[in-house]
């Protein structure tokens, strides 16, 4: 295994099993594990895994890997309530959050595989979802509510 194969498994495994919440806190752990970096190449790594950093409880801001499931996401409170609407036009779906907050709350959605959803974009306070041409609307509001609890609140009103 080359060197920089063994230092992505190695960000992966960290990323994975903990929450790390900067840069300099990961480059600590690789050291930890006997992998020496650079910022620099650490920041083209994260890069190149198509890392993204999502809202925590407890730390802030904490990576993720994609394709993370469901379970390895915690979804926090925190990253709920800032999302403020939900409406449809024919098969899109626009999700509203407070400003910042899209791309973290997108990040659990492409994750889950939420089976209406072909595919996202997300901006700075706006989500667009592209759902099948046949999607259910009720099978899509009861996934989101799954992912996200909170979300009920806007659906009932």
């Amino acid at each position: 295994m080359n060197q920089k194969t063994q230092r992505l498994s190695v960000i992966r495994k960290i990323i994975r099993s903990e929450y790390i919440s900067s840069q300099e806190e990961l480059i600590e752990r690789l050291e930890e594990c006997g992998v020496t970096v650079t910022q620099s190449t650490l920041s083209r790594d994260l890069k190149f895994m198509n890392v993204a950093k999502v809202p925590n409880k407890e730390r802030g801001y904490v990576y993720v890997l994609p394709n993370t499931t469901h379970s390895d996401v915690a979804v926090s409170t925190n990253l709920t309530d800032n999302i403020t609407d939900i409406a449809f036009s024919g098969n899109l779906c626009v999700i509203t959050t407070k400003p910042g907050y899209a791309s973290a709350v997108s990040v659990p959605i492409d994750s889950r595989g939420i089976s209406e959803v072909l595919g996202s974009i997300a901006g700075d306070n706006t989500i667009l979802l592209v759902l099948r041409e046949d999607f259910k609307k009720d099978i899509l509001l009861e996934q989101l509510c799954d992912l996200f609890p909170s979300v009920a609140v806007l659906i009932n009103r």
